[in-house]
């Protein structure tokens, strides 16, 4: 029996719902992650894009665990000298919480072409509504 290997003609994308109201952030972006890679699939192959696309709401709700509010940053660099940026975590989640969500979702995908690709295909909201009925996505419990 011969190994199947998936094309990328033949891939069947789905629509995920994941609700971060009270969950881990970083449990949320893992998940999500999984998905957007498609490693949940049987026909998974690391080197064809097969994963699915993914709408995270309630991003304003998601917790950070321990004292990483207070004391975890986000570092971004403007590319002039002795211009490196900090925003700390709890000032990042009530301005930006999208933005921390999109950060760790980000850095749980490969940094290659596939990867680029994959974070297309995630869709964040900060409350509960979201844009995206029409496709009918399904939820996905954590």
């Amino acid at each position: 029996m011969s190994t199947y290997m998936p094309k990328a003609g033949e891939i069947e994308r789905k629509w995920y719902v994941l609700d971060a109201a009270g969950k881990p952030l970083g449990r949320v972006a893992a998940q999500a992650a999984v998905l957007l890679r498609g490693k949940h699939k049987t026909t998974f192959a690391p080197h064809v894009d097969c994963g699915d696309n993914v709408i995270i709401i309630n991003c304003k709700d998601a917790v950070l665990t321990g004292h990483k509010l207070h004391k975890k940053y986000y570092y971004r660099f403007t590319g002039y000298i002795g211009h490196l940026k900090s925003v700390r975590y709890d000032t990042l989640m009530e301005e930006k919480p999208c933005k921390a969500m999109e950060l760790a979702v980000k850095g749980m995908i490969p940094d290659n072409t596939i990867g680029r690709t994959a974070i297309t295909r995630l869709r964040l909201f900060e409350g509960a509504e979201h844009k995206h009925a029409a496709q009918k996505p399904q939820a996905w419990e954590l």
